[in-house]
């Protein structure tokens, strides 16, 4: 079966580190997919703004390792554990297809990228190729006595000690805290004392995590 995007993801969060790890822990985070030729036509999308929420198919960065492994070691465990690479959500798996829900916030028919959907929530980076959109069913996508083997990561609290830029805007600096208040971190690193970098649009973002709470020690311009 060949496939080939349909469009591409762009958003503030350029790498994969200081993303999110599953899809609304960050609700304020939004991104624009924008299509490729030829389906950059209004006629794709008649209809679509009836629903608040779609499916995102799309593709995981590429691994290193390209065997197959039917073990993986989720950073929710702490990077200790084995689990079957079927019963997690994990980069690594035998096709590198990821599956997003996301909270349509509207469509921009006058972009001259074509139609242009606007959506908050998604765990993807910016670049990222994305191979199908669906809208979501809550009649028939929601489960509510799901079983769970995992709950959602608690949040950090985010204290500011440099001061915030003023050319970032009160939507991109809650983005920002939204995202860094859940410890992106690798599991094996948590332990470290050091201060870790990320990426955010332009700027380069400079924190530590101590206990329960994230510092933001610089946001520095990026050339």
């Amino acid at each position: 079966m060949g496939m080939k995007p349909i469009a591409h993801v762009y958003n503030n969060f350029p790498e994969k580190f200081g993303l999110p790890r599953q899809s609304q822990l960050a609700p304020h985070l939004v991104s624009e997919i924008v299509m490729e030729e030829p389906y950059r036509v209004p006629e794709a999308f008649r209809g679509i703004e009836e629903y608040g929420y779609l499916w995102i198919i799309w593709e995981f960065e590429k691994t290193g390792n390209s065997e197959f492994s039917p073990t993986v070691r989720p950073p929710r465990f702490g990077g200790n554990k084995r689990v079957g690479v079927f019963a997690t959500r994990s980069p690594n798996r035998p096709n590198p297809i990821g599956l997003t829900a996301v909270k349509l916030l509207g469509v921009d028919y006058t972009a001259d990228r074509g139609p242009v959907l606007r959506v908050a929530g998604a765990d993807i980076r910016s670049g990222t190729p994305v191979y199908d959109i669906k809208p979501y069913l809550p009649y028939a996508d929601s489960y509510e006595d799901a079983a769970c083997a995992l709950q959602a990561p608690p949040s950090l609290q985010v204290v500011w000690e440099a001061e915030c830029p003023s050319s970032l805007s009160r939507e991109e600096r809650m983005e920002l805290e939204e995202a860094i208040s859940f410890d992106t971190r690798p599991a094996y690193r948590k332990e470290e004392k050091s201060s870790f970098g990320m990426s955010y649009g332009r700027y380069q973002v400079k924190f530590r995590v101590e206990e329960d709470t994230v510092y933001i020690e610089n946001v520095i311009p990026q050339k």
